[in-house]
């Protein structure tokens, strides 16, 4: 089963999309990676979302991509008197560390992080920057502010705090329970919310290791100035655009955008972009022009992967949300501009002999308008280095190893086959010529290139180039 795209989709699995039917309704639409929101559902619920994916997998035979998205250290306000507080601009409110029910001489705010790290003059958002207060004043166990944006105020909404640093770890025991039960259901990748500071990283690779793919949610503007480190330390990244556009003003998330997706793409990191890109879907059978604008342009940017929300996991239209996805993807990948827009962000080469040498491979198969591009990649490393240049042939990714294989479901243009190891070079020409006509990629007198790294059964060392004529 062969997509004609090369930008990949991810969608959020939920009460509408569950049952083993609709995912394998979902995939058949074009999904390539499920994702797990760990923020609902019990550990039961997607034990059978993750099992029915594999046999769906099975049935398919065809590697299929799950990650699991953690939900992180939340911050909320408690509850109000009566459900409901109702604020206006230049009222006085004040925030405490201790209480139960609250009101506007009380709301319960229960995060010491928050009165250790704030200061008079920062901003409070709370439910997604609906209203807005700034601190006045605070002690130990308590703050004033000053309503900035009034608006009603109801149970256990949001805060966000975009100009303070928290000293909060991304993993609460809640999450840490998760990913032992992610980890254990044998996940392929680990979303990390709220990441901060590059150390963030390091906590969750101390507990993940290689079991699974670590992505860096890029949520918070803190994590925007230490990017590099971040990515550097990451598998994927996700420019989770829900909560950054909270935290920073609408009018710098675009820009932002397309700096992440540029730094991923030099690091050889994928990268998705997400958050409301059909948001409409979630009621109606169809986006808005500027919903499907929204899509296009992230495959422009150049982007590995979008991803659907709410509009797969709890919307009225899962299919169809998906099925226009990747509509709009063909539609944007086939337009006669693309690749221009494309090769004009390449972010420049990386001076390492396996960066060149994947560079020249995809170089030498656009030039010959090769039919595709084999790697042979242990690790995912070779089809990355390949997919950082955004050829116009396809990749088709061979793997000896089935993790592998699933992970590069998030990987722009590779067609992931897992397939036993080689053991010389003419074994290598051989399987490449028969998956190449196995997968529909090529027919007899077509052109392949061949990249690969010699000696066989090597990490991360793409050191050859092979043409075949089929």
């Amino acid at each position: 089963m062969r997509r004609h795209r090369h930008a990949k989709i991810v969608a959020t699995v939920g009460p509408a999309s569950s049952a083993p039917d609709r995912l394998r309704a979902l995939f058949l639409a074009g999904v390539d990676t499920f994702r797990l929101n760990f923020s609902h559902g019990t550990h039961d619920d997607h034990a059978r979302v993750h099992a029915a994916i594999r046999a769906l997998e099975a049935e398919v035979g065809r590697p299929i991509g799950i990650l699991q998205d953690l939900q992180g250290p939340k911050i909320r306000i408690g509850t109000v008197k009566d459900g409901r507080l109702d604020l206006e601009a230049g009222e006085s409110v004040r925030f405490v560390l201790e209480g139960g029910e609250g009101d506007a001489r009380a709301i319960p705010l229960h995060h010491p992080e928050i009165f250790s790290a704030i200061v008079p003059g920062q901003d409070l958002l709370i439910d997604d920057g609906r209203v807005r207060v700034r601190v006045t004043g605070l002690d130990a166990a308590s703050l004033t502010a000053e309503v900035v944006t009034g608006g009603a105020l109801t149970d256990r909404k949001g805060v966000n705090l975009p100009g303070t640093l928290l000293d909060l770890s991304p993993l609460t025991r809640k999450d840490r329970a998760d990913l032992a039960f992610g980890l254990e259901l044998g996940v392929d990748w680990v979303a990390l919310s709220f990441v901060q500071k590059p150390s963030d990283m390091v906590e969750a690779r101390a507990l993940i290791g290689d079991r699974a793919g670590l992505l860096a949610k890029i949520e918070k503007p803190q994590a925007l100035e230490r990017i590099e480190d971040i990515i550097r330390l990451s598998d994927a990244v996700m420019v989770a655009r829900g909560d950054l556009g909270v935290e920073i003003p609408h009018e710098d998330v675009p820009g932002r955008q397309k700096e992440l997706i540029r730094a991923c793409r030099l690091a050889v990191k994928p990268v998705i972009v997400a958050t409301q890109m059909l948001d409409s879907m979630v009621g109606a059978p169809a986006p808005t022009r500027a919903e499907a604008s929204d899509v296009a342009t992230a495959i422009y940017d150049g982007a590995d992967a979008v991803m659907l929300s709410a509009e797969s996991a709890t919307g009225k239209y899962p299919v169809e949300a998906v099925a226009m996805m990747d509509r709009i993807i063909r539609s944007v990948e086939g337009h006669k501009l693309y690749h221009s827009i494309v090769a004009a962000s390449d972010p420049g080469e990386e001076e390492t002999p396996p960066h060149a040498v994947a560079s020249a491979t995809a170089t030498l198969a656009e030039a010959l308008h090769a039919k595709a591009i084999v790697t042979y990649t242990a690790s995912g490393t070779t089809a990355a280095r390949v997919a950082r240049k955004r050829p116009e042939p396809p990749t088709l990714a061979l793997t000896p190893n089935l993790a592998t294989a699933r992970r590069l479901c998030l990987l722009w243009g590779a067609h992931s086959v897992q397939t036993e190891d080689v053991n010389s070079y003419e074994e290598m020409v051989a399987k490449a010529a028969h998956h190449a006509r196995a997968e529909g990629f090529a027919r007899s007198n077509d052109h392949i290139v061949i990249a690969a790294g010699i000696p066989f059964h090597t990490t991360g060392n793409t050191n050859n180039i092979r043409l075949l004529q089929i």
